[in-house]
């Protein structure tokens, strides 16, 4: 894969970033009263952050992989 070393640079950074982000993120969300009804169950306000956190990292590790890609290509 071509492309050039500082946007694989950017690409990679943008990876740490949500990786370190998201995660964090997700810690509060399951503290979070909202998260869980009386029951225990999860709520939708749960299911919604679940995937959203779910997409972004994934799509981070995504990124990271074109990063190191280009990198190395």
């Amino acid at each position: 894969m071509e492309i050039p070393v500082l946007w694989s640079v950017v690409l990679l950074v943008a990876a740490v970033w949500n990786l370190v982000v998201w995660p964090q993120f997700w810690r509060r969300v399951t503290k979070d009263p909202r998260a869980r009804d009386d029951a225990g169950r999860p709520t939708r306000f749960y299911t919604v952050h679940a995937v959203l956190v779910g997409v972004s990292v994934l799509l981070a590790v995504l990124v990271g992989v074109v990063g190191v890609l280009g990198l190395l290509g």
